[in-house]
């Protein structure tokens, strides 16, 4: 459906029991596609131990280019590997009362993505899971 790219501009982490951290992180980005315009959004992953996966709590908006605001929910996996491309999966929900985008507010999405450590954007590529009759 559309391609996100995004950075992290400022974070910040507090270690707790066990290994766990819990991190906080602000992001800004650009959304291309079936969805396009200006992302901003925060990031509230937890992380289980120093080499585990992120697990996000990641709430946004995208500014679309014809005016329109979506807001933006992700969870799912940071994982940890592998280095220099670390892996992102998860789902998106949307939100919006623009009549274009009004229909993404039942739709359940998937993504895929990674973190490109050369630059440290995060790429993540979202695409809308389609419904099928089970089969009998």
């Amino acid at each position: 459906m559309y391609r996100l790219q995004f950075t992290y501009p400022e974070g910040w982490m507090v270690g707790l029991e066990g290994g766990w951290q819990q991190h906080l992180y602000l992001a800004e980005g650009r959304c291309e596609g079936a969805v396009a315009g200006r992302f901003r959004g925060a990031n509230f992953p937890l992380r289980r131990t120093p080499d585990g996966p992120f697990c996000p709590d990641f709430r946004g908006v995208i500014e679309t280019d014809d005016g329109a605001t979506v807001l933006w929910e992700s969870h799912g996996y940071g994982r940890a590997y592998p280095p220099g491309r670390r892996q992102i999966v998860g789902s998106v929900q949307h939100l919006s009362d623009a009549e274009r985008y009004r229909r993404l507010n039942d739709v359940v999405c998937v993504c895929v993505g990674e973190v490109r450590a050369a630059t440290d954007d995060l790429v993540v590529d979202v695409a809308e899971l389609i419904w099928e009759p089970l089969a009998e």
